[in-house]
C-alpha cells in the first residue's frame, strides 16, 4: 500500500468515526502538555475527568508553577505514576522561570525537561505547534502492524517480534506534513478500533508488554504512602500501620520518595514537600 492510500484509508475512518477528546478542542501548549504527560501508561477514559479536575486547579504554568507539590500530588491522586505529578510541577517552574511563561516548541528543547523523553518531547511538538515530528506509541504501533506487517507482507520477513526501528521508517515516510496533528489524531483512532475489533496488533511488537501487577506492588504501597501523607505528616510507624506493609517494604518506598522529591523528613516525621 502506498502511502497516498493508506492516508486515504486512515481518514476516511476518521472523519466518520474521531474521538471528541477535550484536549482536542482547546489547542494550548500548556493543556496538551498536560494531555501528554497523563496519557503516559494510562487509558483515555481514566485521564479524560482527571485531565478536566487537574486544569481547574491549575489553568495554566503560571497557576501550577506557584502551588506547593502537596497541592499538585493531592488533585493527581486516583491517576497513578506520581512521579509524573512531580514532573509536570517541576517542568511549570523551569517554564515560567527559563521561557516567560511559554512551552518551547521543538522537541530538542522538550526532551531537555523532567519527565520527558523522545516520544512525548515529539507528540508534544506535533500536537501543541503541528510540527511534523516522528514518533510511536502504542495505537500508532498497532495501525503500522497491521496494515504493513501481514504474514504475507515482504517486510514481515517470516518474523513474529516487530521492532519499532522497523516501524520508524513508514511512520516517516507516511507522515501528513501539512496537518501532523490532525494525521496523529487519526492513527491514534484507527489503532484504538483495531484493537477493540480483533486481537491487538501490537502484541506482535517487539516492544510489548503486559503492566506490571498493581495490588500489592511497590507502586501501590508509594500510592498509598503519598494519600496518607496528604491528610497529614505520619511517622515511618505510622505508615506501617495505615499501608498495613512491613517495614522493609515500607522504608524502601519513603527512601525512594524522599530521593525523588516527593517528601521530606524532620526528626521522625514524614511530610509531603
Amino acid at each position: 500500500m502506498n502511502p497516498f492510500e493508506f492516508r486515504k484509508v486512515v481518514y476516511a475512518y476518521y472523519k466518520k468515526y474521531k474521538r471528541e477528546l477535550p484536549w482536542r478542542r482547546n489547542i494550548n501548549p500548556y493543556r496538551i502538555l498536560v494531555s501528554e504527560i497523563m496519557l503516559q501508561q494510562t487509558q483515555v477514559s481514566r485521564v479524560v475527568p482527571k485531565y478536566k479536575e487537574f486544569l481547574k486547579s491549575f489553568p495554566t504554568f503560571k497557576a501550577l508553577a506557584v502551588v506547593p507539590l502537596r497541592d499538585v500530588v493531592r488533585v493527581w491522586q486516583g491517576l497513578g505514576y506520581n512521579r509524573r505529578a512531580i514532573a509536570l510541577h517541576r517542568i511549570a517552574r523551569i517554564v515560567m522561570d527559563q521561557y516567560h511563561g511559554k512551552l518551547p516548541r521543538t522537541p530538542e528543547a522538550l526532551l531537555e525537561l523532567p519527565g520527558i523523553g523522545p516520544a512525548t518531547a515529539a507528540s508534544i511538538a506535533a500536537f501543541a505547534f503541528n510540527i511534523p515530528t516522528v514518533f510511536i506509541e502504542t495505537n500508532i504501533r498497532s495501525v503500522f502492524i497491521h496494515f504493513f506487517f501481514k504474514g504475507q507482507d515482504k517486510f514481515a520477513r517470516g518474523r513474529d517480534k516487530i521492532s519499532d526501528s522497523d516501524i520508524y521508517p513508514l511512520v516517516e515516510k507516511t507522515l501528513d506534513r501539512k496537518n501532523p496533528r490532525e494525521w496523529y489524531y487519526a492513527l491514534m483512532d484507527y489503532g484504538v478500533m483495531l484493537k477493540t475489533s480483533q486481537e491487538n496488533p501490537s502484541r506482535r511488537s517487539k516492544h510489548y508488554t503486559k503492566q506490571s501487577r498493581f495490588r500489592g506492588s511497590h507502586r501501590e504501597l508509594r500510592g498509598k504512602i503519598l494519600k496518607a501523607l496528604i491528610s497529614s505528616p505520619f511517622s515511618e510507624k505510622q505508615i506501617i500501620t495505615e499501608t498495613g506493609r512491613n517495614t522493609q517494604d515500607v522504608r524502601r518506598a519513603l527512601d525512594d520518595l524522599r530521593e525523588e522529591g516527593f517528601i521530606t523528613k524532620k526528626r521522625i516525621t514524614f511530610y509531603l514537600q
